[in-house]
Order: C-alpha cells, then sequence, then structure tokens
C-alpha cells in the first residue's frame, strides 16, 4: 500500500489577530437618521446653502495662501454678484453643471407617459455643457481653460480666480479647492514609538477584509466561489501560508450589494398557464436568498467580526444615506455582537495591536509581544459607490477615471457633492453629513466594475508629513471573485482572487491587480 503524503500543518497552533471598534469622537460623521429628523418637509436648496457654509472657510484659507502672494494682489469678492468687470478677484460659490443631458424631473413629468421612456445615459457630458458658480445672491457662468481642465461636478465648494468679461461671464485663470482635511488619527507608525529596533519577521501586520457584491440570489449565482470564501477566511481551506494570513484578518466589511436584484420573466402570460402534473417549475431566481446569505454570515461570525452595508441592489431605502439593515433579516447571525449593520456610506474606527499577553503564543513557533507591535487606531470611510458612479457620468473617461474621482471627492472634501442634483438623498436642513471634516486613513468604494487602489497625500504641504490616504475600488465579488485585504498599519494592500475552472462567474475573468496587489488564485 503506497504511502500517503502528510498534510502540512502549521508549526504552532494559529490565534487570530484582533481588533476593536472605537467609539466615535466630535468629529466622528454619523449617517443615521433619527426619528426627530427623518422629516420630508424641508427644501433642498437647505442642504446647498449649509455646505457652502461648512467649506467656505476652508477654500478661502487655501485660497489666500495660494493667491495672496501674486503680484497684483486680487481682490476678494464675498458674493458673486459683487464681481467688479476686467478687475482681477476671487470669489467663493458652488458649483453647478447646465448639462443639457441631464435628467430632468420637469421633462418627465411633462412626458407622454403613452411613448416609453428613452434608458437612462451612461454619460452626461457634452460639448455644449457649461459651468456655472453660485451662491446666496446669485449665479455666473464660469469660462475658460483652467475650466475645463479642473472637471467639476455640481455640488463642489471652489474658489475661483479670474476676471469678469464684457459677456458678463467669468473668465478663470486659477482654481482652488478645500484640499485634503486633517487626518482624523494620530500617525504612530512614523512616531518614536517605531524608532526601535524591531525585527520584522517577529511582528504580524492586522488586515481587514474587504468584499462587495456577492449577489446571491442572481441568475448566474457564485455559490462555489462565496463557499470558498467562507472557509478561507475560517482558515479551513489552502495552506499553511493562507491559513497564516487568514489568522491574521482582524474583521470582514462587506460593502454592499450583498443580495441580487430579482428579475422576473417577460412571458409573465407563461407563467400563469397550467402545467401537466408531476412538470418540474423552473426558478429563474434563488426563492430563498436571504436565508442563504444568512447562512453564509452565521459561519463568518462565529470566526472574526462583520460589518455589511446596504447598497444598490439590496432591499434598503434608495435615498443617502441609507440605513442600516434590521438585524432580524440575518436570523442567527443577529445573536452574535459581533455582527454590525452599518449604514452607506459608514464611519469605522479600528483599533488593533491591544491583544492580552495570554492569547500570543510564545512556544514552538513565531512569538511576537504587544511591545513590538504598538497599537495604532485607523479611521476608515466605507461606501457602497452609488455617489462615485453617479458622478462618472458627468466626467469624459479617459482622462478622468473611477480612482481619479473618489481621490477627487477626498479633496473637495465631501463624499456625494452631486447629492440631491442626480443622487437622491435626504432632506436635510441644518447640517450636510457628507462633508468631510477629517480624512480617513482608508477609504473603501464598493459596486465599482473593476479594482483598483491609489495612494493620495497632501498636495501642499498643509496636512503633515508622509501622511496618506488608501483608497480600494472593490468589484462584485460574483462577478470576479475578488477579496481584497487592507493592512491596517502599513495600508498596503493584497488581493485574493477566487475562481472555479469552467464557471463563468465569480473570477471567470482575470483582472489586473492594480497597484500594491497580490494574485492569489484559490481553487
Amino acid at each position: 500500500m503506497a504511502a500517503l503524503d502528510s498534510i502540512p500543518t502549521p508549526s504552532c497552533p494559529l490565534l487570530r489577530l484582533t481588533s476593536i471598534i472605537v467609539p466615535p469622537t466630535e468629529m466622528t460623521p454619523s449617517f443615521l437618521i433619527d426619528a426627530k429628523n427623518k422629516s420630508y418637509r424641508h427644501q433642498y436648496a437647505n442642504i446647498y446653502f449649509t455646505r457652502l457654509i461648512m467649506l467656505k472657510n476652508a477654500v478661502e484659507k487655501r485660497a489666500k495662501t495660494r493667491w495672496n502672494a501674486l503680484p497684483n494682489e486680487p481682490l476678494y469678492v464675498a458674493r458673486v454678484l459683487d464681481i467688479v468687470k476686467s478687475q482681477l478677484c476671487w470669489v467663493i460659490g458652488t458649483v453647478y453643471m447646465d448639462m443639457p443631458l441631464k435628467p430632468n424631473v420637469l421633462e418627465d413629468i411633462g412626458r407622454d407617459h403613452s411613448i416609453p421612456p428613452p434608458p437612462p445615459r451612461e454619460k452626461f457630458y457634452c460639448d455644449e455643457d457649461s459651468v456655472m458658480l453660485e451662491d446666496e445672491s446669485g449665479r455666473i457662468k464660469l469660462v475658460g481653460d483652467r475650466v475645463t481642465q479642473e472637471r467639476l461636478v455640481t455640488g463642489v465648494i471652489v474658489a475661483a480666480l479670474g476676471m469678469e468679461t464684457a459677456a458678463g461671464d467669468f473668465e478663470v485663470v486659477d482654481m482652488c479647492t478645500a484640499g485634503l482635511a486633517s487626518f482624523a488619527e494620530e500617525e504612530l507608525l512614523g512616531s518614536d514609538a517605531m524608532d526601535v529596533d524591531v525585527d520584522s519577521s517577529l511582528t504580524q501586520d492586522e488586515y481587514v477584509a474587504v468584499i462587495s457584491g456577492l449577489s446571491i440570489g442572481s441568475p448566474s449565482p457564485a455559490d462555489a466561489q462565496i463557499q470558498m470564501l467562507v472557509e478561507y477566511l475560517t482558515g479551513e481551506a489552502g495552506g499553511p501560508e493562507d491559513q497564516q494570513l487568514a489568522s491574521q484578518i482582524t474583521r470582514l466589511i462587506i460593502a454592499g450589494n450583498s443580495l441580487s436584484l430579482a428579475e422576473y420573466s417577460e412571458e409573465g402570460e407563461d407563467e400563469k398557464k397550467p402545467r401537466k402534473f408531476g412538470a418540474s417549475a423552473q426558478a429563474i431566481f434563488s426563492p430563498h436568498p436571504n436565508l442563504a446569505l444568512s447562512a453564509h454570515l452565521h459561519d463568518l461570525i462565529s470566526a472574526l467580526p462583520v460589518h455589511i452595508l446596504p447598497g444598490a441592489d439590496d432591499p434598503s431605502g434608495v435615498i443617502l444615506p441609507q440605513q442600516p439593515f434590521p438585524r432580524a433579516m440575518f436570523g442567527k447571525a443577529a445573536a452574535f455582537e459581533a455582527f454590525h449593520c452599518e449604514s452607506n456610506p459608514a464611519w469605522l474606527r479600528v483599533r488593533c495591536g491591544d491583544e492580552p499577553e495570554s492569547l500570543i503564543p510564545k512556544e514552538g513557533g513565531t512569538s511576537y509581544s504587544p511591545s513590538s507591535c504598538p497599537p495604532v487606531t485607523r479611521s476608515l470611510l466605507v461606501t457602497s459607490g452609488q455617489p462615485i458612479l453617479d458622478m462618472y457620468k458627468y466626467l469624459p473617461t479617459p482622462p478622468s477615471s473611477l480612482v481619479s474621482i473618489a481621490a477627487s471627492t477626498l479633496r473637495w472634501r465631501h463624499v456625494a457633492p452631486t447629492a440631491p442634483d442626480t443622487l437622491w438623498c435626504h432632506p436635510y436642513r441644518d447640517r450636510d453629513p457628507f462633508v468631510l471634516r477629517e480624512t480617513p486613513d482608508i477609504y473603501l468604494v464598493g459596486g465599482m466594475p473593476q479594482f483598483g487602489t491609489e495612494l493620495v497625500g497632501s498636495e501642499d504641504g498643509s496636512g503633515r508629513k508622509g501622511r496618506c490616504c488608501r483608497i480600494v475600488l472593490l468589484p462584485s465579488f460574483s462577478q470576479t471573485g475578488i477579496l481584497v485585504l487592507v493592512n491596517l498599519r502599513t495600508l498596503e494592500v493584497r488581493r485574493v482572487d477566487f475562481g472555479v475552472e469552467g464557471l463563468s462567474a465569480g473570477g471567470g475573468e482575470q483582472q489586473p491587480s492594480g497597484e500594491d496587489g497580490d494574485d492569489m488564485a484559490e481553487g
């Protein structure tokens, strides 16, 4: 009888590294709508006025630093209608894109309903678009090559330097936005706490795993890939190296589109016809997608904390911010304290490196101690992708891309500037929760067509030296089989690909990993 090869096992028992959720601060944005503020009686114009007030000081401060050193010091004009002709000046206001191809609700109401509406456009921009700058006093048209180069969308707060022409337009020579806000968390990795001789082989970095678009219940489900994902995260799949990496994953974030939209057959009349006795009915979608999702979550939550956000395809409200799922949707998984239903967007403060001594292995394998892994806190901004996809319609591609648009939202200090113009949102009266008063360390965007990542730092030295925000675009897991791991200490990104040979769903077509990405095919 031939001897069987022994199954490789880790040299010592693996213990999962942990992280905790830190309570929010006064500057932490909240996207929850309580019963007191859940009113739809207010006008949407209040959001634009509030946004301008919240960001005007930051834009003004940066504009003065940028333009006051010019030979002919330009004049600052407080209101748009106070601009003096033929005099170099600058003014602050809200951008409005006048685009003929943009959806118009008044045209929709006046349309003959006997004619089916046209399909939604992939892009809104055209050569006839014009850029307006407005405030509480009025509106003026911006012209010039600098306006085109800036690649703006509706709702951005900017300062424009230029001169009014004889035609009444404002010819722009330079523009300025708020820029990156100060970072939310203190930087520890570059402090004196890390200026010690530490062997990197004795340290273990903590990761957060992120996915989007499980799309359970779709006509082309990725059940095999999802099961492989569950086994990988729980440490039941892969070799010793894979299990070692899985033990360093401290929590999982599901960034929207966990369930698929129900697809109905066009031949509705045929379904009503009686079938012969014993004939099998052809199901076009999963009869119990929520039960399948709850079962997977129950398996995951027993191994690591899970955060789930609603997305565009999920059974949740359409307007932003989308409120958390009811915990009762997820059956036994809701009984775990480590299961978190989040809003969309969501702001999380994660702290790692607080493992007690009793949980640290010291015999029979690699050892590490809390002194060699100092605690670090990271702020994570997570969205399901609706704002980025909406802004994508405003801009030509190339030169714009989804990653560059996400980076622009950080420099504009606003997550969803096109709301409420072309993106539905709640009619806030006295606040705009999408304004970024602080810059997150990690910016996760779900619901994207492809994977992408980029580090965004301060442009003019106003921020701390060396501070960067890691942007990660998350594609649909059901179509690509991509799981993203973000290192909470170094902000490096690793990509894990799950695919089954012969199946088109879930990683049938491999995509380039992008910056700092690692390809590891499973299965």
